[in-house]
């Protein structure tokens, strides 16, 4: 092969080289600005989200709709669900960063999980009938995992402005602000870490669909 027939294949590498940079840039600010995808690794948000889900996050959807009572949010759960630096070094860490940007793992702290209290409401287990309450009203979860309690542990917070109080639809599964009662920040999240709100599972395909906002997270469905 001589020097001239070379010259095209090495532009031909070099563009589609170019083109790669090019899409994973792209990739990158769209999911930084817009919508990213996350891994289920866990059965926390069983029957809504099963292990292995991949989903897609609006990182706007808050943008123009606040956070509502009901709402399913991904959020950082660093300094709140997770230690502030996860001590396995800077390399493990961006291994780890890699296969979750490519949805092909779960985070250790990005976490999805339901709002149940919103900043001010007082957030109590359980009423005489096993309920939850907030602000005194029995909090109606028709979402909560076949069979489980709304909460076998007991509780009685009031949510800190800026913060949410968050919970697994598996009750009986899921590490949530229940485990961090006494710890600092008292299990409750700010509104501040919130990355977005899952919109759709494109993973594994047989369960793909839309994943609307809950009714109670409707204004005209819970009075506010």
């Amino acid at each position: 092969m001589d020097t001239a027939e070379r010259q095209p294949r090495r532009q031909g590498w070099r563009f589609v080289l170019l083109a790669l940079v090019l899409a994973v840039a792209i990739s990158g600010l769209v999911r930084s600005l817009w919508i990213d995808v996350y891994f289920i690794p866990s059965e926390s948000m069983e029957p809504l989200l099963e292990t292995g889900d991949r989903i897609l996050v609006s990182r706007t959807a808050f943008g123009s709709a606040p956070i509502r009572q009901g709402d399913v949010v991904v959020f950082d759960g660093r300094g709140s669900f997770a230690p502030l630096s996860s001590g396995k070094g800077p390399l493990v860490d961006a291994v780890d960063a890699a296969g979750q940007w490519f949805g092909l793992t779960g985070s250790d702290t990005t976490y999805v999980k339901r709002v149940i209290g919103l900043p001010g409401d007082h957030v109590q287990c359980c009423d005489a009938s096993g309920r939850l309450t907030v602000n005194g009203q029995v909090l109606e979860e028709p979402y909560v995992y076949p069979g489980d309690e709304p909460s076998k542990q007991k509780f009685d917070v009031v949510v800190p402005e800026g913060r949410l109080w968050l919970m697994g639809d598996h009750r009986s599964r899921s590490a949530d602000s229940r485990g961090l009662l006494g710890a600092p920040g008292g299990g409750m999240v700010p509104l501040d870490r919130v990355i977005g709100r899952p919109v759709q599972i494109i993973w594994p395909l047989d369960r793909f669909a839309e994943m609307p906002r809950s009714e109670q997270a409707d204004p005209s469905k819970n009075g506010q």
